[in-house]
């Protein structure tokens, strides 16, 4: 029986660039302990070896000090680490793993970046790897596992980083393909896939780890690490889907319609606020008062959470009776009032937005005043 850890998708270096300094930090900073927490598990369910099924680096630009900062983290693990070139790090002549081969590093690495077999554990198990020598291909670079040639009682594990052929959304299959049976046409005991970055299990030999820990709002599962044990050549692999991540990136669809409540109760089941991103997309209406208690409360949220991205063009503002009492206008000023609030309410009027921001900001001076006057 042998057991090991596959992984995928590290992309050690991802800018972030759509935030701030700090939050930007800690983003780049959560992918080494990510590497950390694997080297960890690996130690603690005593794998003999990690796939790591491409794209370890996002870019083979990385710095140096990015480099080093992994074989840092990979340190907590003692066995062999075996990492493919993906399409963000493809074997070019001059790549981050020519780089990576001068560094210090006190960890057993073995840079799988040609399509020659890798014997482990003494030839009990072999490894087949299909590196990327440039970003995209359009040949399968898995074809040769079929007829390579391992003992005749070893493991067959291949690696390989790309889309599996009818298997995956297609904008996810624009290039380098995988032939969805090519785990049976290669007699493979298993096939760790890298590039899909959500846990997917394509057949019961060919699996997406998916990244450990996520880097945008997923559409599929992120988070994880595949644990694999396979008790014989040949036998049905048992894979174990391993919890790895920190942040929680949540994308959020509210509808309000005149009430503000289900925003507290969708946040509020959120399990932890502090390591929480949320893409928040407000639709519905609501009354001024509604509005301006909304964005109070959305600040306090904002706070709470590391980050909240808010998306609330088709939130209306239907300002009421009462919204108008309450800013308490008359004659000629109460006409220029209501013909804002036409406006706004009018999705073919090109000046709608303005307007309702305008009688936002009309309700909110005029409660400021009166509160003053108090």
């Amino acid at each position: 029986m042998i057991r090991f850890l596959h992984t995928a998708d590290w992309q050690i270096g991802k800018p972030f660039g759509g935030y701030g300094d700090d939050k930007r930090g800690e983003l780049r900073a959560e992918r080494f302990r990510a590497v950390e927490r694997l080297a960890a598990l690996a130690t603690e369910r005593e794998a003999a070896f990690v796939l790591v099924a491409g794209d370890a680096f996002d870019a083979n630009t990385v710095s140096e000090r990015e480099i080093q900062r992994t074989l840092d983290a990979m340190a907590g693990f003692r066995g062999p680490w075996i990492l493919l070139p993906g399409n963000h790090d493809a074997a070019l002549s001059v790549s981050v793993w020519t780089r990576l081969a001068r560094m210090r590093r006190e960890c057993e690495i073995v840079v799988a970046d040609r399509p020659e077999p890798i014997a482990l554990l003494g030839g009990e198990a072999v490894v087949l790897p299909a590196p990327l020598t440039r970003r995209h291909e359009g040949a399968d670079l898995t074809a040769w596992f079929d007829h390579a040639e391992t003992p005749p009682r070893a493991f067959r594990i291949g690696l390989a980083h790309g889309s599996v052929a009818n298997r995956l959304p297609e904008k996810a299959e624009s290039g380098n393909p995988i032939a969805d049976d090519r785990a049976a046409r290669a007699r493979l005991d298993y096939l760790a896939l890298g590039d899909w970055h959500g846990f997917l299990a394509i057949a019961e030999r060919t699996v997406y780890a998916g990244t450990p820990e996520p880097d945008r709002y997923p559409a599929n599962e992120p988070g994880f690490a595949a644990l694999v044990e396979i008790d014989a050549p040949g036998a049905a692999p048992r894979v174990e889907r391993v919890a790895t991540a920190r942040y929680r990136w949540r994308a959020l669809s509210l509808r309000l319609q005149g009430d503000i409540a289900a925003l507290d109760d969708a946040l509020a089941a959120l399990p932890a606020p502090r390591d929480t991103l949320v893409d928040l997309t407000l639709t519905g209406s609501l009354a001024l008062r509604d509005r301006v208690a909304l964005q109070a409360r959305l600040d306090e949220w904002d706070a709470r959470l590391f980050d909240l991205r808010i998306r609330d063009a088709d939130l209306l503002d239907e300002p009421d009776e009462e919204d108008l009492d309450r800013i308490d206008l008359a004659g000629f000023v109460r006409v220029a009032v209501e013909r804002l609030r036409e406006k706004a309410a009018d999705p073919a009027d090109p000046e709608r937005e303005a307007a309702a921001m305008a009688l936002r900001i009309a309700y909110v001076e005029h409660a400021r005043l009166a509160g003053g006057e108090g």
